[in-house]
């Protein structure tokens, strides 16, 4: 199969951005899907934006996208399909911090071949593939502006910025961060921490329990295109298309850290 451009559907990202923004500036009531995890009006509009975009331009692909999942729509895969999160950091949405993000993944043999992370606040894009390298952007005037090469930073001496998750830190990442050293720890929400790390101004990002693979397939390849990492505790690149497994939801995500560069097994495990 061949696999499209990431350029082609940078438009869908910012689309969808800006819906989101127009129902971010008006408020948008809050529900409670299955489970209890919020979900807006936001969230769906999006997704609709970036599903016609992808049925449009690779319509042979399937899609396994959020609020999709949720309703109970979920195709077979097979080795390559597209992941889409519509508005990653629902909560950051409704709080009303700008740090959530749009997100798109093309998966190719369980890794992340391309992704697409969208900040609609800031105005930023960062996207990045597996042969070309990771980029950074900004949206102007709906478009995109001129493209910039970004990469991972050597860790500073005085130890690492390690970002963690602003809604779901918990005991676990408080001890990953000090046996990390940390210089620095900076809260934020979203895919937005992969890309930090990915445009060198962060160095680990710890994420100790449960996210979907929607959650962070974009930020996942851009950073592993900026030359960083994403593993598990056992060491392993996080793998994307888990179905099927017994006693576990599909699609689950286990406990990683994204990282700048190569993380010392001593940090895995504990």
């Amino acid at each position: 199969m061949t696999r499209p451009s990431v350029t082609e559907f940078l438009p869908a990202a910012i689309e969808a951005g800006e819906a989101i923004l127009r129902l971010y500036a008006q408020g948008t009531p809050v529900e409670r899907k299955e489970g209890g995890s919020p979900v807006t009006e936001a969230d769906r509009a999006a997704e609709a934006i970036i599903l016609a975009h992808l049925a449009r331009l690779a319509p042979d692909i399937p899609v396994i996208a959020e609020e999709e999942v949720a309703a109970g729509r979920v195709p077979e895969t097979g080795g390559t399909f597209f992941l889409v999160d519509p508005l990653d950091g629902t909560r950051e949405f409704i709080n009303g911090n700008g740090e959530f993000t749009v997100n798109i993944a093309l998966i190719a043999d369980h890794a992340p071949y391309w992704g697409i992370v969208s900040v609609p606040v800031s105005g930023e894009l960062f996207y990045g593939t597996m042969l070309d390298g990771a980029f950074a952007a900004r949206i102007e005037s709906g478009g995109l502006g001129e493209s910039f090469a970004i990469g991972v930073r050597e860790t500073p001496p005085e130890g690492p910025t390690v970002l963690a998750s602003r809604s779901h830190r918990s005991a676990e990442t408080d001890a990953f961060i000090e046996r990390a050293g940390a210089a620095d720890i900076v809260s934020a929400g979203s895919s937005l921490k992969f890309c930090r790390i990915a445009a060198g101004k962060a160095d680990l990002y710890p994420r100790l329990s449960p996210t979907m693979e929607w959650d962070t397939a974009a930020g996942d390849a851009v950073l592993r295109a900026a030359g960083g990492s994403v593993v598990t505790l056992d060491g392993d690149a996080l793998a994307y298309g888990k179905r099927g497994r017994v006693e576990e939801t599909d699609f689950l995500n286990p406990s990683f850290v994204a990282s700048g560069g190569r993380v010392d097994p001593k940090l895995l495990k504990g």
